[in-house]
């Protein structure tokens, strides 16, 4: 039996998101699918839920906001269109919006895309490191004190090794880096892509 490849999974899901931007014209809003986005997102679950500690904090938010995307995409195509909904209902900030919870998702992905970073440029075995760096940069910003201090503790509580991490998703180190390195080139594109969704129209990113 073929060993189930998560890292692998994402990295070629997010690909095929960030190949659709690019079929796109210059100047024109560009137009993903919210079942495409929806489902590379789901894929990022296992991984997610793997590392622990701070990620799996973000883990029980993180799936109940994707599956609401799932659920968006059987009646809204694309991810403007679902913005540009919740606009004229008047409901982008309220809890549960779908466009609320795209702006968490994406900030998730944006926490992935920066573990992967620091991943990549750190050495030694321990995550410790990356993880708070990343957590610092995307999640700490929003988290109160109380928060914080819970989160960080988990970081040092729960996270697995490097090597034990890679061992989950059935990846070595050279492997490991190539999927890292496609997922932090893609996840980029389509977090600033989505982001630029926001500020087009007003909405701003940092609530």
């Amino acid at each position: 039996m073929e060993e189930d490849k998560p890292l692998q999974k994402v990295a070629e899901a997010f690909k095929e998101l960030s190949n659709g931007l690019n079929q796109f014209p210059e100047g024109e809003e560009a137009c993903l699918e919210v079942a495409a986005f929806s489902n590379a997102c789901s894929l990022l679950s296992p991984l997610i839920r793997c590392l622990g500690g701070v990620f799996l904090f973000a883990e029980i938010d993180y799936v109940a906001k994707v599956n609401d995307l799932v659920e968006a995409s059987k009646s809204i195509s694309v991810l403007p269109l679902m913005i540009d909904d919740d606009v004229r209902s008047d409901r982008v900030h309220k809890a549960g919006s779908h466009t609320r919870n795209l702006l968490r998702v994406n900030r998730t992905l944006h926490l992935i895309k920066v573990f992967f970073e620091q991943v990549m440029s750190s050495e030694g075995n321990s995550l410790k490191d990356p993880a708070s760096k990343a957590y610092s940069q995307v999640f700490s910003p929003y988290h109160g004190w109380a928060v914080r201090k819970d989160v960080t503790a988990g970081v040092y509580d729960a996270l697995p090794t490097k090597s034990e991490m890679l061992n989950k998703l059935n990846e070595d180190e050279t492997s490991s880096r190539i999927q890292m390195q496609s997922i932090i080139s893609s996840a980029a594109q389509v977090s600033e892509h989505i982001d630029q969704l926001f500020i087009s129209r007003g909405l701003g990113t940092d609530w």
